[in-house]
């Protein structure tokens, strides 16, 4: 069955089309094996929160929309689960708040950024950075902290989704505003980020955009205080209240288990 299958009335219908797009991803050479866990484990968390924006998440994406606005040089990280995911959404986010794309992996090789490049750019991207590899985070070992002198390097907001725990950290202590999307609330990446979005990705980049189209002609005021507002612990509690108090069960559909193997 691929997505175009997936029949729209299953209960089961977003989480089964996520799971196809990783597997594509993973034959078109863009997404890590490795990934295909991390989206496991990330769907575990979306279920647990009741495949739903909490209000607090969107509070949140409002406070990066507001952020990214005000960045003088924004940039958006893009791994291999968010190209095979959300690319086309990921280029309208960088459009709507005039971010770079930069391409920066894990489990990095050359073959992979160009591939993930040549994704993006078939989703309408006109520029999509990490190529170079002329500059570097300090404080990771190897091809983890290789990026672009003129993007993440040079960057002021980095949006980093889904993003592992040691570059988020790293990016921190560059002094690099972070917005970090990640579904668990408790992993070291939220919990390092300056707007931490609990949130699937394909409805926190929308969310993101959404609102970034929504503050277009708001004033730097307006957008400092929407940023300023946001508490970003208090997010953090507000998901992981969510997912211990059981309150999904009312909402998150179901149908005894993970779908059709």
């Amino acid at each position: 069955m691929t997505e175009t299958e997936v029949p729209e009335d299953h209960p089961r219908h977003a989480s089964l089309v996520t799971r196809h797009r990783i597997e594509a991803g993973v034959e078109k050479g863009i997404t890590s094996k490795q990934g295909l866990i991390a989206e496991g484990r990330g769907e575990a968390f979306d279920y647990l929160l009741g495949e739903r924006t909490l209000p607090s998440a969107d509070d949140a994406a409002r406070a990066a929309a507001a952020t990214l606005l005000l960045a003088d040089r924004p940039v958006i990280s893009v791994n291999g689960n968010v190209a095979a995911l959300a690319p086309g959404e990921t280029v309208e986010l960088a459009e709507a708040v005039g971010a770079d794309l930069e391409v920066n992996l894990f489990n990095h090789t050359d073959e992979r950024v160009r591939r993930i490049a040549d994704h993006l750019r078939e989703h309408g991207a006109d520029d999509v950075k990490g190529l170079a590899g002329d500059g570097e985070i300090p404080g990771l070992e190897h091809a983890r902290g290789v990026v672009d002198a003129d993007g993440i390097e040079a960057a002021d907001v980095v949006v980093v989704p889904l993003e592992d725990g040691d570059r988020a950290a790293a990016l921190d202590a560059m002094g690099k505003t972070e917005i970090v999307i990640d579904l668990n609330p408790g992993s070291r990446s939220p919990r390092t980020a300056d707007v931490p979005i609990v949130d699937n990705l394909l409805r926190a980049v929308p969310n993101v955009t959404a609102h970034a189209r929504d503050l277009a002609d708001a004033s730097p005021a307006e957008l400092e205080r929407i940023a300023a507002e946001f508490d970003a612990d208090a997010a953090l509690d507000a998901a992981e209240t969510a997912i211990r108090g059981g309150s999904f069960a009312d909402e998150a559909p179901s149908d005894g288990g993970a779908g059709p193997a």
